[in-house]
Protein backbone atom coordinates (compact mmCIF):
# COMPACT_ATOMS: atom_id res chain seq x y z
CA UNK A 1 0.00 0.00 0.00
CA UNK A 2 1.33 3.79 -0.63
CA UNK A 3 2.65 5.60 1.89
CA UNK A 4 -0.10 8.60 0.27
CA UNK A 5 -3.06 6.40 0.70
CA UNK A 6 -2.15 5.36 3.72
CA UNK A 7 -1.78 9.19 4.89
CA UNK A 8 -5.36 9.29 3.33
CA UNK A 9 -6.76 6.66 5.35
CA UNK A 10 -4.92 8.42 8.63
CA UNK A 11 -6.34 11.86 8.09
CA UNK A 12 -10.07 10.33 6.66
CA UNK A 13 -10.08 8.44 10.81
CA UNK A 14 -10.30 11.61 12.29
CA UNK A 15 -6.33 12.67 13.13
CA UNK A 16 -6.47 15.31 10.76
CA UNK A 17 -6.88 18.88 9.76
CA UNK A 18 -9.20 18.98 7.30
CA UNK A 19 -10.95 21.85 7.10
CA UNK A 20 -14.36 22.95 5.34
CA UNK A 21 -16.50 26.17 4.80
CA UNK A 22 -19.93 26.46 3.16
CA UNK A 23 -21.52 28.74 1.17
CA UNK A 24 -24.96 29.45 0.63
CA UNK A 25 -27.87 30.98 -1.49
CA UNK A 26 -29.58 33.93 -0.53
CA UNK A 27 -33.59 32.80 0.08
CA UNK A 28 -35.75 34.86 -2.29
CA UNK A 29 -39.02 33.53 -0.74
CA UNK A 30 -40.17 32.75 2.58
CA UNK A 31 -40.31 28.89 1.80
CA UNK A 32 -36.38 29.09 0.50
CA UNK A 33 -35.29 31.17 3.94
CA UNK A 34 -36.55 27.99 5.63
CA UNK A 35 -34.71 25.63 3.60
CA UNK A 36 -31.24 28.06 3.88
CA UNK A 37 -31.88 27.76 7.27
CA UNK A 38 -32.38 24.23 7.76
CA UNK A 39 -29.11 23.97 5.98
CA UNK A 40 -27.11 25.90 8.15
CA UNK A 41 -28.38 24.26 11.19
CA UNK A 42 -27.79 20.75 9.46
CA UNK A 43 -23.90 21.52 8.52
CA UNK A 44 -23.09 23.62 11.79
CA UNK A 45 -22.47 20.39 13.99
CA UNK A 46 -19.56 20.17 11.40
CA UNK A 47 -17.98 23.53 12.71
CA UNK A 48 -16.90 25.03 9.34
CA UNK A 49 -13.97 27.19 9.32
CA UNK A 50 -16.51 30.06 7.86
CA UNK A 51 -19.79 29.99 5.90
CA UNK A 52 -20.77 32.77 3.24
CA UNK A 53 -23.58 33.63 1.86
CA UNK A 54 -23.17 34.52 -2.29
CA UNK A 55 -25.39 37.01 -4.53
CA UNK A 56 -27.09 37.11 -7.76
CA UNK A 57 -26.55 38.27 -10.82
CA UNK A 58 -25.89 42.22 -10.56
CA UNK A 59 -26.21 41.93 -6.91
CA UNK A 60 -30.04 41.15 -7.66
CA UNK A 61 -30.33 39.74 -3.71
CA UNK A 62 -27.77 42.25 -2.05
CA UNK A 63 -30.23 42.93 0.53
CA UNK A 64 -31.19 39.46 0.80
CA UNK A 65 -27.42 38.85 1.42
CA UNK A 66 -26.95 41.39 4.22
CA UNK A 67 -29.98 40.42 6.16
CA UNK A 68 -29.09 36.97 6.42
CA UNK A 69 -25.39 37.52 7.53
CA UNK A 70 -26.67 39.42 10.40
CA UNK A 71 -29.48 36.62 11.04
CA UNK A 72 -26.16 34.02 10.98
CA UNK A 73 -24.15 36.65 13.70
CA UNK A 74 -27.54 37.29 15.86
CA UNK A 75 -28.55 33.57 15.96
CA UNK A 76 -25.55 31.64 15.60
CA UNK A 77 -21.60 31.14 16.78
CA UNK A 78 -20.97 30.34 12.93
CA UNK A 79 -18.09 32.78 11.57
CA UNK A 80 -19.96 34.52 8.34
CA UNK A 81 -17.74 36.17 5.36
CA UNK A 82 -19.91 38.64 3.72
CA UNK A 83 -19.59 38.40 -0.03
CA UNK A 84 -19.17 41.81 -1.37
CA UNK A 85 -19.64 43.00 -5.20
CA UNK A 86 -19.14 46.32 -6.61
CA UNK A 87 -21.24 45.62 -9.92
CA UNK A 88 -23.75 48.52 -10.45
CA UNK A 89 -23.07 50.18 -7.49
CA UNK A 90 -20.82 53.46 -6.41
CA UNK A 91 -17.44 53.75 -4.23
CA UNK A 92 -19.88 54.81 -1.46
CA UNK A 93 -22.14 52.69 -1.57
CA UNK A 94 -20.02 50.18 -1.41
CA UNK A 95 -18.23 51.65 1.27
CA UNK A 96 -21.53 51.99 3.75
CA UNK A 97 -22.24 48.48 3.25
CA UNK A 98 -18.54 47.75 3.91
CA UNK A 99 -18.70 49.65 7.57
CA UNK A 100 -22.02 48.11 8.05
CA UNK A 101 -20.80 44.88 7.36
CA UNK A 102 -17.86 45.81 10.03
CA UNK A 103 -20.37 47.52 12.80
CA UNK A 104 -22.37 44.39 12.86
CA UNK A 105 -19.62 42.15 13.51
CA UNK A 106 -18.33 40.85 10.43
CA UNK A 107 -14.86 40.25 9.68
CA UNK A 108 -13.90 38.45 7.14
CA UNK A 109 -15.27 39.58 3.02
CA UNK A 110 -15.49 37.75 0.15
CA UNK A 111 -14.76 40.53 -2.51
CA UNK A 112 -15.83 39.88 -5.87
CA UNK A 113 -15.92 41.92 -9.10
CA UNK A 114 -19.53 40.67 -9.79
CA UNK A 115 -21.58 39.24 -12.46
CA UNK A 116 -23.01 41.44 -14.59
CA UNK A 117 -26.96 42.67 -14.41
CA UNK A 118 -27.18 41.06 -17.72
CA UNK A 119 -26.06 37.39 -16.73
CA UNK A 120 -23.34 35.37 -16.07
CA UNK A 121 -21.14 35.61 -19.65
CA UNK A 122 -21.81 38.76 -20.47
CA UNK A 123 -19.82 41.76 -20.72
CA UNK A 124 -18.68 43.30 -17.50
CA UNK A 125 -18.93 47.47 -17.54
CA UNK A 126 -17.90 48.92 -14.26
CA UNK A 127 -20.20 51.78 -12.83
CA UNK A 128 -19.02 54.98 -13.73
CA UNK A 129 -18.66 55.79 -10.11
CA UNK A 130 -17.70 52.83 -8.73
CA UNK A 131 -14.59 50.43 -8.29
CA UNK A 132 -13.02 49.76 -11.67
CA UNK A 133 -11.17 46.14 -10.55
CA UNK A 134 -11.50 43.80 -7.30
CA UNK A 135 -8.29 44.56 -6.26
CA UNK A 136 -9.31 48.35 -5.76
CA UNK A 137 -12.28 47.32 -3.83
CA UNK A 138 -9.86 44.98 -1.77
CA UNK A 139 -7.67 48.12 -0.84
CA UNK A 140 -10.75 49.90 0.16
CA UNK A 141 -11.91 46.86 2.37
CA UNK A 142 -8.67 47.21 3.87
CA UNK A 143 -8.67 50.36 4.38
CA UNK A 144 -12.01 50.47 6.44
CA UNK A 145 -11.20 47.56 8.79
CA UNK A 146 -8.74 44.67 9.39
CA UNK A 147 -10.68 42.63 7.38
CA UNK A 148 -9.80 38.93 6.24
CA UNK A 149 -10.33 39.26 2.57
CA UNK A 150 -11.23 36.30 -0.27
CA UNK A 151 -11.14 36.36 -4.06
CA UNK A 152 -12.00 34.30 -6.99
CA UNK A 153 -9.36 32.32 -8.81
CA UNK A 154 -9.96 30.38 -11.79
CA UNK A 155 -8.32 27.17 -12.60
CA UNK A 156 -9.40 27.04 -16.15
CA UNK A 157 -8.76 30.70 -15.99
CA UNK A 158 -11.19 33.65 -16.07
CA UNK A 159 -13.30 33.91 -19.32
CA UNK A 160 -12.14 37.20 -20.21
CA UNK A 161 -8.79 36.86 -19.06
CA UNK A 162 -6.57 36.16 -22.93
CA UNK A 163 -3.46 34.60 -21.04
CA UNK A 164 -2.08 33.07 -18.11
CA UNK A 165 0.06 35.38 -17.89
CA UNK A 166 -2.48 38.22 -17.20
CA UNK A 167 -4.89 35.35 -15.12
CA UNK A 168 -2.02 35.40 -12.58
CA UNK A 169 -1.07 39.09 -12.78
CA UNK A 170 -4.90 40.07 -11.23
CA UNK A 171 -4.26 37.26 -8.67
CA UNK A 172 -1.30 39.02 -7.53
CA UNK A 173 -3.37 42.43 -8.17
CA UNK A 174 -5.54 41.29 -5.44
CA UNK A 175 -2.94 39.87 -3.56
CA UNK A 176 -0.68 42.78 -2.93
CA UNK A 177 -3.72 44.84 -2.27
CA UNK A 178 -4.23 42.87 0.66
CA UNK A 179 -6.78 39.47 0.04
CA UNK A 180 -5.62 37.12 2.03
CA UNK A 181 -7.03 33.93 0.38
CA UNK A 182 -8.61 32.99 -2.57
CA UNK A 183 -11.67 30.33 -3.24
CA UNK A 184 -11.46 28.80 -6.80
CA UNK A 185 -14.10 28.41 -9.11
CA UNK A 186 -15.59 25.15 -9.49
CA UNK A 187 -13.75 22.73 -11.58
CA UNK A 188 -14.47 18.94 -11.97
CA UNK A 189 -11.00 17.80 -13.13
CA UNK A 190 -8.12 18.58 -10.26
CA UNK A 191 -5.09 18.43 -12.67
CA UNK A 192 -6.83 22.17 -13.45
CA UNK A 193 -6.25 22.94 -10.01
CA UNK A 194 -3.38 21.13 -8.87
CA UNK A 195 -1.42 22.86 -12.56
CA UNK A 196 -3.18 26.21 -11.43
CA UNK A 197 -1.23 25.98 -8.23
CA UNK A 198 1.58 25.05 -9.05
CA UNK A 199 1.54 28.34 -10.96
CA UNK A 200 0.38 30.88 -8.43
CA UNK A 201 3.09 29.31 -6.64
CA UNK A 202 5.94 29.90 -9.25
CA UNK A 203 4.56 33.95 -9.21
CA UNK A 204 5.61 33.80 -6.04
CA UNK A 205 1.58 34.02 -4.75
CA UNK A 206 1.49 31.83 -0.87
CA UNK A 207 -2.09 32.69 0.06
CA UNK A 208 -4.32 29.29 0.78
CA UNK A 209 -6.22 28.59 -2.77
CA UNK A 210 -9.29 26.89 -1.61
CA UNK A 211 -10.66 24.44 -4.10
CA UNK A 212 -14.42 24.97 -4.62
CA UNK A 213 -16.21 22.18 -4.76
CA UNK A 214 -19.57 22.32 -6.00
CA UNK A 215 -22.09 18.79 -6.30
CA UNK A 216 -24.06 18.11 -9.49
CA UNK A 217 -27.74 18.64 -8.14
CA UNK A 218 -28.89 19.07 -12.07
CA UNK A 219 -26.19 18.10 -14.46
CA UNK A 220 -28.13 20.27 -17.13
CA UNK A 221 -27.60 23.78 -14.83
CA UNK A 222 -23.82 23.16 -14.30
CA UNK A 223 -23.58 22.69 -17.95
CA UNK A 224 -24.91 25.91 -18.86
CA UNK A 225 -22.98 27.41 -16.30
CA UNK A 226 -20.04 25.94 -16.72
CA UNK A 227 -19.94 27.38 -20.17
CA UNK A 228 -20.63 30.54 -19.53
CA UNK A 229 -17.96 31.14 -17.03
CA UNK A 230 -15.39 28.85 -18.80
CA UNK A 231 -15.29 25.51 -16.44
CA UNK A 232 -14.95 22.12 -18.50
CA UNK A 233 -17.18 19.66 -18.46
CA UNK A 234 -15.30 16.26 -18.91
CA UNK A 235 -16.93 13.82 -20.74
CA UNK A 236 -17.34 11.58 -18.05
CA UNK A 237 -18.89 13.17 -15.96
CA UNK A 238 -21.86 13.58 -18.64
CA UNK A 239 -22.10 10.14 -19.26
CA UNK A 240 -22.20 9.32 -14.94
CA UNK A 241 -25.74 11.47 -15.37
CA UNK A 242 -26.85 10.41 -18.37
CA UNK A 243 -30.51 9.34 -18.38
CA UNK A 244 -30.80 10.63 -14.78
CA UNK A 245 -32.91 14.15 -15.32
CA UNK A 246 -36.15 12.47 -14.24
CA UNK A 247 -34.57 10.21 -11.51
CA UNK A 248 -33.67 13.17 -8.81
CA UNK A 249 -33.27 10.00 -5.79
CA UNK A 250 -30.31 8.83 -8.16
CA UNK A 251 -29.13 11.60 -9.57
CA UNK A 252 -28.17 12.94 -5.53
CA UNK A 253 -26.57 9.48 -4.86
CA UNK A 254 -24.23 10.00 -8.00
CA UNK A 255 -23.79 13.57 -7.20
CA UNK A 256 -22.26 12.36 -3.88
CA UNK A 257 -20.12 9.91 -5.38
CA UNK A 258 -18.75 11.75 -7.88
CA UNK A 259 -18.01 14.90 -5.58
CA UNK A 260 -16.45 12.16 -2.65
CA UNK A 261 -14.42 11.22 -5.36
CA UNK A 262 -12.94 14.50 -6.47
CA UNK A 263 -12.31 15.73 -2.81
CA UNK A 264 -10.55 12.28 -1.77
CA UNK A 265 -8.63 12.19 -4.87
CA UNK A 266 -7.33 15.88 -3.54
CA UNK A 267 -6.74 14.53 -0.03
CA UNK A 268 -4.49 11.85 -2.12
CA UNK A 269 -2.59 15.36 -3.57
CA UNK A 270 -1.93 17.11 -0.12
CA UNK A 271 -5.05 18.99 0.21
CA UNK A 272 -6.80 19.48 3.31
CA UNK A 273 -8.93 22.57 2.97
CA UNK A 274 -11.84 22.60 1.12
CA UNK A 275 -15.23 25.27 0.01
CA UNK A 276 -18.01 23.39 -1.02
CA UNK A 277 -20.92 25.70 -3.09
CA UNK A 278 -23.59 24.11 -1.23
CA UNK A 279 -26.13 25.02 -3.39
CA UNK A 280 -28.41 24.85 -0.39
CA UNK A 281 -28.84 20.95 -0.49
CA UNK A 282 -27.55 19.99 3.25
CA UNK A 283 -27.76 16.67 3.20
CA UNK A 284 -25.61 15.72 -0.41
CA UNK A 285 -22.86 18.05 1.57
CA UNK A 286 -22.99 16.62 4.65
CA UNK A 287 -22.45 12.74 2.85
CA UNK A 288 -19.40 14.04 1.52
CA UNK A 289 -17.82 15.77 4.51
CA UNK A 290 -18.59 12.08 6.12
CA UNK A 291 -16.51 10.80 3.82
CA UNK A 292 -13.94 13.01 3.93
CA UNK A 293 -13.59 11.82 8.03
CA UNK A 294 -15.33 15.32 9.66
CA UNK A 295 -18.10 14.28 12.11
CA UNK A 296 -20.85 16.11 13.63
CA UNK A 297 -19.62 16.96 17.70
CA UNK A 298 -22.10 15.07 20.16
CA UNK A 299 -25.67 17.11 21.09
CA UNK A 300 -23.68 20.21 18.99
CA UNK A 301 -26.15 22.52 17.93
CA UNK A 302 -25.88 25.88 15.58
CA UNK A 303 -25.65 28.24 19.10
CA UNK A 304 -23.28 25.53 20.34
CA UNK A 305 -20.16 25.80 17.69
CA UNK A 306 -17.73 27.91 17.87
CA UNK A 307 -15.91 28.26 14.43
CA UNK A 308 -12.35 28.50 14.50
Amino acid sequence: MSETVVDRRFLLNGASDISVSFEFFPPKTEKMEQVLWASIERLAPLCPSFVSVTYGAGGSTRERTHSTVERIIQETKLKPAAHLTCVDASKEAVNEVIQSYWDAGVRHIVALRGDPAAGVGEKYKPHPDGYQTTADLVASIREIGDFEVSVSAYPERHPESPSWDVEIDVLKAKVDAGATRAITQFFFDNEHYLRYVDRVRAAGINIPILPGIVPVTSFKGISSFAAKTGASVPAWLAHRFEGLDDDPRTRELVAAAVAAEQVLDLVDNGVIDFHFYTMNKADLVYAICHMLGLRSREGMVTKQCVAA
